[in-house]
């Protein structure tokens, strides 16, 4: 009866607490909603800025990259019209290119000529800007860069003539053999993009933006009547609260940040702004304030709603609370039936450990060994491994938490790996494809700290991504040290996360060893940690030993550490040695390529074997220019529209000759088989495509094509001379 009392005043207690705080909820909540009102605006702002200035950087890289063949093709002027259209077909973002002459270049053009390439739907076509009715030689994109020299995005404009859209164009100065100014080679950014990027904010639904160019022109608002046709000076002369808005304006102008409160038909709105520093423009986005507190009634009652159910259910709690102490017996028969489940269950996942690798492994020898010591019966800790299509494909990770809810996370992490790696290859695809999953399904706020890797069991090239996961330790002959990790975020934190992908390569005998950090964290009676240092201490001690027996050295010094005191935490180790000693002394870089934006890293790519190679300039430029023609042509041509598309190169650098080879899984086509084209024909009447494999040969001294493993596989060598490079 006592406890049954006590229990009706901790409701009416409760309930009095709770009705209390609802004025304070109240208040706070508006003071939450517009700190999100201005953190979600911040965050558009600040994204759309970003994916503006990566089009922008694309669209500089592009041309910056073309001027050196622009002035190696100045001499044959009707090469011109391919060196535009290329840019056009390796640059999404790019709408149209024009090389424009200064006046009387080529006198038998005449006065005037610029070939110029645009897009017309899914086609490319061409024209010549050299007409007297267009008048480039006055238009801004072709006067300031002649004027300063350097690169320069025009205000935007309707062009009339040439690309008949409105736009803005990236215009830089080419020079020829004798350094004058020769042409002007641009590229144009349709404003049509910059209406979708900018104008689908998702921030509330009746919140809209704006895009302003540097001379306070609108390039993007709601009203398509006023683009480009009004400044923000002038729609402010139209509006009752023409001051704010004026202000807003200026601040703009200035490549100021911040907010304001503006008054607009009667009703209060809030209006975000910020600088597009590459190109001098700024965006503003305007949120009504009823968006923003428009739902803190239904947000109120909500909350009042929850409150009762709270009351129920803690009235429910303390009624079944009453009840249990009637059922003590009970509830100690239940407990042992759950000891003896998780017995079970402990069964279950040690089952799920593998205990070795398949037999279809034995053609090449790799040493593997691992270990799962949960702290509790059952445990978040995981590895796993399995070979397909002759690829080792491995993991370990850690479960946030411990006990039951850790353990059905590993097991679908377990399962996620399995299933995804059936049918990819990439870790970057294959982690966060998991990461996807694990964020859909995590309700209890877990996520799961992941190591994967991919080895190549042909030649020991290891691929591998790491999600906020211990960084191993690399087994070498010339020492013990950590892998170098990108310090990518765990699985299932959020969605939408992007993971970078590493490379490395394994002589024969190297490997690694992965671990939890049940292990560095492993506890002694004194609280002192096993420690990052004593781990590798470890390591490096037991390194020369076979991949079971280091597991069982570390397993030991983790022990001889702790002095038998109870485990807090689950302990996993992993070791693999990669031990075929069948690999040539070559010296070897990879990349891989999945979209025709991102051709400018095969420059960086190309930089690195060049320096190892010791190569001059000239030949460096020509071997990129080579490479970019082999690689652009499978991204835009080998795989269909929709497909997930993947370019593997490879170079190889030996005593006499480097090595080339790109590699796709897309339809089956010989480049080779392309005959060379005639290029004393006229430019008309020669056929369409081949100029680019016609420059693979003559760059490359050997170019071979075959189809092997469902792959098309073309082969470039360039032989070197012994003790100087080649030309």
């Amino acid at each position: 009866m006592g406890y049954g009392f006590q229990a009706v005043v901790t409701v009416i207690v409760a309930l009095a607490t709770l009705e209390a705080t609802t004025l304070l909820q109240y208040f706070s909540s508006r003071k939450a909603m517009r700190e999100e009102a201005t953190r979600r605006a911040e965050d558009q702002l600040e994204a759309t800025n970003l994916l503006i200035c990566d089009v922008l950087d694309q669209v500089e890289t592009a041309v910056h990259n073309n001027v050196w063949p622009v002035r190696k093709t100045l001499s044959t002027p009707d090469s011109l019209w391919s060196l535009t259209r290329r840019i056009v077909e390796c640059n999404p973002s790019v709408s149209g290119s024009a090389i424009a002459l200064v006046e009387n270049y080529y006198p038998k053009k005449g006065r005037l000529f610029s070939p110029y390439a645009f897009r017309d739907g899914d086609r490319i076509d061409t024209l010549d800007l050299g007409r007297e009715s267009y008048g480039y030689t006055g238009k801004e994109w072709f006067v300031k860069p002649v004027e300063t020299g350097g690169g320069y995005w025009s205000e935007p404009y309707y062009d009339t003539g040439g690309g008949e859209m409105l736009m803005t164009t990236y215009s830089v100065p080419v020079t020829d053999a004798k350094g004058r100014v020769a042409a002007v080679l641009t590229a144009d950014v349709s404003l049509d993009w910059f209406t979708d990027l900018v104008g689908n904010i998702d921030v509330y639904p009746e919140a809209f933006s704006a895009l302003v160019s540097r001379t306070g022109k609108l390039m993007v608002c709601p009203a398509p009547a006023l683009v480009m046709k009004k400044t923000v000076q002038e729609v402010a002369a139209d509006l009752a609260d023409s001051t704010a808005v004026r202000d807003i304006g200026l601040a703009m102008l200035a490549g100021e940040q911040g907010s304001r409160q503006v008054l607009y038909n009667g009703e209060k709105e809030y209006v975000f702004y910020a600088p597009i520093d590459r190109a001098n423009w700024s965006m503003a986005i305007v949120i009504p304030q009823k968006e923003i507190y428009g739902d803190i009634q239904r947000v109120g009652l909500l909350v009042i709603l929850l409150q009762v159910l709270g009351l129920l259910v803690m009235s429910v709690i303390l009624y079944t609370s009453v009840k249990n102490q009637l059922q003590f017996r009970e509830v100690a028969e239940k407990k042992s039936r759950i000891d003896s489940e998780l017995r079970i269950a402990q069964d279950i996942q040690m089952s799920m450990i593998p205990k070795a690798l398949q037999a279809d492994t034995d053609e090449v020898d790799i040493d593997m060994s691992g270990i799962v010591v949960p702290a509790k019966e059952v445990g978040g800790d995981l590895y796993d491994y399995f070979v397909r299509d002759g690829y080792l494909f491995f993991c370990i990770g850690d479960v946030s938490g411990k006990g039951v809810p850790a353990a059905l996370v590993m097991s679908v992490t377990r399962s996620l790996f399995r299933s995804v790696s059936a049918h990819e290859k990439s870790p970057r695809k294959i982690v966060s494809t998991m990461n996807e999953s694990l964020a859909d399904m995590n309700e209890n706020d877990m996520f799961v700290t992941f190591f994967l890797g991919v080895l190549d069991l042909s030649d020991g090239h290891l691929r591998y991504c790491n999600a906020g996961h211990n960084a191993p330790v690399r087994l070498a002959a010339r020492g013990c040290g950590f892998l170098e990790v990108v310090p990518n975020l765990p699985l299932g934190v959020v969605s939408g996360l992007p993971y970078e992908e590493q490379e490395t390569t394994f002589s024969c005998g190297e490997g690694l060893f992965l671990y939890t950090d049940g292990l560095t964290e492993a506890e002694d009676v004194r609280h002192l940690l096993f420690g990052a240092e004593r781990m590798q201490e470890a390591v490096r001690a037991a390194c020369g030993l076979p991949a079971g027996k280091l597991v069982e050295a570390m397993r030991e010094a983790v022990n001889a550490h702790i002095k038998g005191c109870e485990p807090s935490d689950d302990l996993t180790m992993l070791a693999i040695r990669y031990m075929n000693p069948s690999l040539s002394d070559a010296w070897e870089r990879r990349v891989t390529l999945r979209e025709v934006s991102e051709i400018p890293r095969l420059q960086r790519f190309m930089q690195t074997v060049s320096e190892h190679a010791e190569l001059d300039h000239a030949l460096s430029l020509n071997l990129n220019l080579a490479l970019e023609e082999a690689v652009s042509n499978v991204l835009l041509y080998a795989y269909p529209e929709e497909a997930d598309k993947e370019v593997d190169i490879k170079a190889m650098v030996r005593e006499d000759r480097i090595d080339f080879t790109v590699s796709d899984s897309g339809v089956p086509f010989d480049p080779t088989a392309i005959p060379d084209p005639d290029l004393s024909a006229d430019l008309k009447d020669r056929p369409v495509g081949g100029l680019g494999i016609y420059l693979v040969k003559r760059i490359m001294d050997e170019v071979s094509y075959c189809r092997r493993g469902g792959k098309n596989i073309l082969s470039m060598t360039k032989k070197r001379s012994y003790g100087s490079t080649h030309h």
